[in-house]
């Protein structure tokens, strides 16, 4: 398993894309009969803007209030929204240059009487019109689970090189149960602000994780830590990976109702896309193996030194970031 890890290795590290695709989010909060506080929060691509504006219904005339970034490189605006006599519901609302892009965007109205109505736009479904009795779109989030770790190169490199040291399947499952329990742990602890980190240091950390473990194989030793302890090494950096997960949720927010609900089904998302992941990994070492193809040693290193280099590129842009 090993050996065949490396050609599914070797495609991913020729992506040089380090950050996943977060969500972004637009917020409305009726203030009081049909004025609303609009707030939108769209992460930047390496501080650089997508072509994104959220549309409201024409009626709705914006005043902005504020424009600004945060620590976790998002773009901030807000806006005091006046509809007049007409107000939200029954009008449609969305994100004008969604479908031109992969970001998908979580939209939560709040209206004065404290009814809520929450919907996950993607690029093929940017708009939709507002109604009372939708109810909250809860399940939105195991989407965005499920989105962010497929999309999310690094994790997945992670992963991937995780497979270069597992050649048996209790390894495997022991592998996958320890970053799986790991990450869980803070990304709860992060999402639900027990413990808060800044992302700029914990996202060096993740690159470093990759570039550990390349180091790690290409010594080619069986007495390395990794090598002799795998599912505690996936333990430990599963920590610092929870951080990273929770992103996302700390980009959104989580909705004031069914909290640990919406942790829940995202993690679960999490849960479903690194399974996808592994169940990939695995199909493609058994095509291999049927084969009964021998592959030279320069196949088995090279996706190594690539990660190692990706990661180490990733390592240092995001130092440079602290």
């Amino acid at each position: 398993m090993k050996i065949y890890a490396a050609l599914i290795g070797l495609l991913v590290a020729l992506s040089g894309y380090g950050h996943e695709v977060r969500p972004a989010y637009l917020g409305i909060s009726e203030r009081e009969a049909n004025t609303f506080d609009v707030l939108w929060k769209q992460p930047l691509l390496g501080y650089r803007r997508l072509p994104l504006e959220p549309d409201l219904p024409p009626h709705c005339t914006l005043e902005l209030q504020h424009v600004g970034d945060d620590e976790r490189a998002a773009l901030i605006q807000q806006w005091t929204a006046d509809c007049g006599a007409e107000g939200l519901v029954g009008h449609r609302v969305g994100i004008d240059g969604l479908s031109r892009t992969l970001t998908d965007v979580l939209v939560n109205v709040t209206l004065t009487d404290g009814t809520t109505v929450q919907r996950l736009l993607r690029p093929e479904d940017p708009y939709f019109t507002v109604e009372i009795d939708e109810g909250p779109q809860i399940f939105g989030y195991l989407v965005l689970g499920i989105e962010h770790l497929l999309l999310g190169i690094d994790h997945i490199l992670f992963v991937i090189g995780l497979m270069f040291f597992i050649s048996k399947p209790s390894t495997l499952i022991k592998t996958v149960t320890g970053f799986t329990v790991a990450h869980s742990i803070t990304l709860a602890l992060s999402a639900l602000e027990i413990v808060r980190l800044s992302q700029a240091p914990v996202e060096a950390v993740i690159a470093l994780s990759i570039m550990f473990l390349a180091v790690e194989r290409l010594r080619g030793a069986t007495d390395t830590i990794t090598a002799r302890h795998t599912w505690i090494v996936a333990l430990a950096f599963g920590l610092l990976h929870g951080f990273g997960f929770a992103g996302a949720l700390l980009d959104i927010g989580l909705p004031k109702e069914g909290v640990l609900w919406a942790l829940f089904l995202f993690n679960v998302g999490v849960e479903i896309g690194q399974l996808i992941v592994v169940a990939i990994a695995l199909a493609l070492i058994a095509v291999i193996r049927r084969s009964k193809v021998e592959l030279p040693q320069w196949v088995i290193r090279a996706p190594l030194w690539g990660m190692g280099t990706v990661a180490s590129y990733w390592l240092v842009s995001r130092v440079a970031l602290l």
